[in-house]
């Protein structure tokens, strides 16, 4: 059977399209409706922490039925529909409430589809960065474009740009083929033995502590350039930028896989990590730095991204792939950035975003020092 190339591009371009519509602009639109930032913190925190639940339990069902399109049909519809509730009031209570809900099922949607891409492509996971580099080109084409409707109108219709988004994504899913998995061997290692293995462990502290660091920047970022007298236009061209330097990694992915190991790569992305948020810490002036800032996105998040779905799926194997991928999720997005949106949202205003980025970066110095120990020194594989 051939992968379905487009039908699986399609959905990460919607999806990440969806991102470059929230993560730049959401915190903007929330400041915009008079919400402080504690306020601001908690309610990304809300977001980010159904990721500890949703993924895990989302997974267990998608590995015991085998319905795992299934499972994303009905989660991405539900989230399209709940999110209309952001257009109804602006009190913190019913805001609070619409993200959670949202959410919940939005944060079940990607691990999921990570898993399901993973099993059409079988024997070729080279060809993932190839599929999941039009996310990428999804997010570029949302932050420039909505970034000039906000410049040229208001950010008022932000919550209506969304809602299509989420839609489409809803709308590619139903087209996209599900996945036959096969017949779980009786004789296979249960998940827990696979989760208690002592590199498992540090791999997923590690990118709790990368997810943690990044949660000043999905809430703060926008926020923070634009207290420096950044317009709406150049906050999005920043992050596309960054977007588009993940975008060239990824259309080198498969070279960089043949002459790294995931151990290199990890840790080369963590080393450059580190410098990216010193450099957003203590030189948000510079345009220029900014910029170099921004190109390193490719190393923080693109070239660990990969690393952890290619560790996933050798770790987990295919019996347990979606519950791999699910706990990935959760406690690397989920509990690290809620984490990371919590402690950005309270020091913000006490001790700065001098002092937030730099606790970010020793975040990354942490997370050094245990994948430098402990991840990807093990040469066979977890599970046939």
């Amino acid at each position: 059977m051939s992968v379905p190339y487009w039908r699986l591009s399609s959905f990460y371009f919607f999806y990440f399209a969806t991102l470059g519509g929230f993560l730049p602009y959401w915190s903007l639109y929330l400041e915009h409706i008079k919400f402080n930032a504690l306020e601001i913190g908690e309610l990304s925190a809300l977001m980010v922490a159904t990721k500890i639940i949703a993924p895990n339990l989302w997974g267990w069902i998608a590995d015991h039925t085998g319905k795992s399109l299934r499972i994303i049909r009905i989660v991405s519809f539900l989230a399209a529909i709940i999110f209309v509730g952001f257009l109804y009031k602006d009190n913190y209570i019913w805001i609070a409430m619409v993200t959670v809900g949202f959410s919940f099922f939005w944060n079940a949607a990607l691990p999921q589809f990570e898993a399901a891409t993973l099993f059409h492509l079988k024997d070729e996971p080279h060809r993932y960065s190839k599929i999941r580099l039009w996310g990428s080109i999804g997010f570029i084409i949302t932050v420039l474009g909505i970034g000039r409707i906000v410049d040229l109108y208001s950010i008022d219709y932000l919550p209506e740009m969304i809602i299509c988004l989420l839609s489409m994504i809803w709308l590619v899913s139903l087209i996209t083929p599900e996945v036959r998995i096969s017949a779980k061997r009786k004789d296979g290692i249960g998940v827990s033995k696979v989760i208690k293995r002592p590199e498992v462990i540090a791999f997923f502290v590690v990118y709790m502590l990368l997810q943690l660091a990044h949660g000043p920047y999905y809430v703060f970022y926008s926020i923070y350039l634009n207290q420096f007298n950044y317009t709406p236009t150049l906050i999005g061209l920043l992050w596309a930028l960054g977007v588009i330097a993940e975008v060239f990694l990824f259309m080198f992915m498969k070279q960089i896989l043949a002459w790294f190991s995931l151990r290199s790569i990890l840790l080369i992305s963590i080393f450059f990590s580190v410098c990216r948020w010193l450099i957003i810490a203590f030189f948000v002036e510079s345009l220029a730095l900014m910029i170099v800032a921004q190109v390193l996105h490719a190393a923080s998040f693109g070239s660990s991204h990969i690393a952890a779905i290619h560790l996933v799926h050798k770790y987990f194997g295919e019996q347990h792939q979606g519950k791999g991928q699910a706990l990935y999720s959760s406690l690397s997005f989920g509990l690290g950035g809620m984490i990371g949106s919590l402690f950005s949202g309270y020091f913000w205003d006490i001790y700065g975003a001098w002092f937030v980025y730099t606790l970010a970066a020793f975040s990354c110095f942490i997370a050094f020092i245990i994948a430098y120990i402990w991840v990807g020194r093990e040469n066979h594989v977890m599970l046939d």
